[in-house]
């Protein structure tokens, strides 16, 4: 194995939009054209090199509240700001002391972990 490609997460049909108030607006990540093929499913690809999530629409869908994807940032605490005065406030775990981190849902409630970058010695 070289690398992850992307992480999916699912969300409900019809909630592209509001996803994108979190993860485009919010986050800043940037959305990509997704293949003709899959364009018709719904959903929304999501990018910030090398980060890619795409956000699939699942017919049966359930938030993912164990199971997350952990995004590595440059300034933890700015976002935690950011994303409190937005209304989604960090749940900070200190179960890693070595690792500043926090959770956050995102807006169907799947969760997202953010972690401070560390540098090389972070493995």
């Amino acid at each position: 194995m070289l690398r992850i490609d992307h992480v999916q997460l699912a969300i409900p049909a019809g909630a592209e939009d509001l996803c994108r108030s979190f993860y485009v607006a919010l986050l800043g990540l940037r959305e990509v054209s997704k293949p003709p093929a899959l364009a018709a499913r719904g959903g929304v690809w999501l990018e910030s090199p090398p980060v890619r999530i795409h956000l699939g629409v699942e017919e049966d869908f359930r938030p993912a509240r164990k199971a997350h994807p952990a995004l590595v940032v440059a300034d933890l605490d700015g976002l935690a700001h950011r994303l409190a005065e937005a209304g989604c406030e960090p749940l900070w775990d200190e179960a890693i002391p070595e690792i500043r981190r926090f959770y956050v849902l995102d807006p169907v409630g799947n969760r997202i972990e953010f972690m401070e970058d560390v540098g090389p010695s972070m493995k």
